[in-house]
């Protein structure tokens, strides 16, 4: 009689934890680059009444008695698909148009790097590439510190430091070039991450924005601001520029929207407040009859 109250005591308190998740999912329907989350259930262990036997001696096999002891939490799990693009008109927000993640630098000269599908940047006033919280754009520099001219002969592989070494990308409002002081027009970055600056009349690149992947982007830890941290599960950054290892390329002018579904956020959520009140039924059903056990003493 008291493994139905466990029963069901375990079912409303995961099933508060499906609640918990859903309502956070919907309160991040309007959160750029949110990723929804899901819960799965398990069944919890199983009391054995009587042990499975073997066909024999004339009567068949006899299949094992168990009860189970209630439901527990298997996993929460991050759903990592594409949110649509929604368009905004500013040249400075950017999409990823497939997997990928931009590599931000947190406080500090050596602080950690975080990533984020959140493609808003702005160009503080020395000039580095940041996110909204003022964390550094990471990319592959120019080798040298020196920019180089946007032409025809623009080699990326010579002009640009390697792949997987990163830092802050700056675009300043000067540039000395052959002992000519250049003031700074105006910024673009194009769809395989190039940061294009204008200074004058002529074109230079100032870096390539680097965007990482990850062998199990699910396995990455959400730590708010719209920011995930490598772990042990999701391997370590596999560092690219758009559109090279699996990453997307950049459409400029959009921002991601969250991928959380309202109609199947709903759905889930009257699934779990039916299964909420059946589990609290059975607790009340299961203290009625204990009541009337003991009523049997008068």
């Amino acid at each position: 009689m008291l493994r139905s109250l466990y029963s069901g005591v375990s079912g409303m308190k995961n099933l508060q934890t499906k609640m918990d998740v859903v309502s956070n999912n919907i309160a991040n329907v309007n959160t750029v680059g949110f990723k929804s989350s899901r819960v799965l259930f398990q069944d919890m262990m199983s009391q054995t009444m009587s042990n499975a036997t073997a066909p024999g001696n004339g009567l068949g096999g006899i299949n094992a008695t168990q009860i189970g002891l209630g439901v527990q939490t298997g996993s929460i799990d991050t759903i990592n698909t594409v949110g649509a693009p929604q368009s905004t008109g500013r040249s400075m927000d950017f999409y990823i148009s497939g997997q990928g993640y931009f590599m931000v630098q947190g406080p500090g000269a050596n602080g950690e790097t975080y990533y984020t599908r959140d493609g808003a940047f702005v160009r503080d006033s020395n000039g580095t590439l940041t996110n909204s919280d003022g964390m550094q754009v990471l990319g592959r520099s120019v080798n040298g510190g020196q920019p180089v001219v946007y032409d025809d002969n623009f080699d990326e592989n010579t002009a640009l430091s390697g792949q997987g070494a990163v830092s802050p990308l700056s675009i300043p409002s000067t540039l000395t070039v052959n002992g000519e002081t250049l003031t700074y027009n105006s910024m673009a970055i194009d769809a395989n991450g190039l940061v294009l600056a204008k200074y004058g009349n002529q074109t230079f690149v100032m870096g390539k924005v680097g965007v990482a992947t990850f062998n199990n982007p699910e396995g990455l830890e959400k730590v708010g601001g719209n920011n995930y941290i490598q772990t042990s599960n999701s391997g370590n950054a596999i560092v690219a520029g758009p559109g090279n290892n699996g990453a997307g390329t950049l459409q400029a002018g959009a921002l991601e929207m969250s991928n959380v579904d309202l109609s199947t956020e709903f759905t889930e959520m009257i699934i779990a407040s039916r299964a909420y009140q059946a589990n609290s039924r059975s607790i009340t059903t299961s203290d009625e009859m204990l009541q009337e056990l003991l009523n049997l003493k008068r």
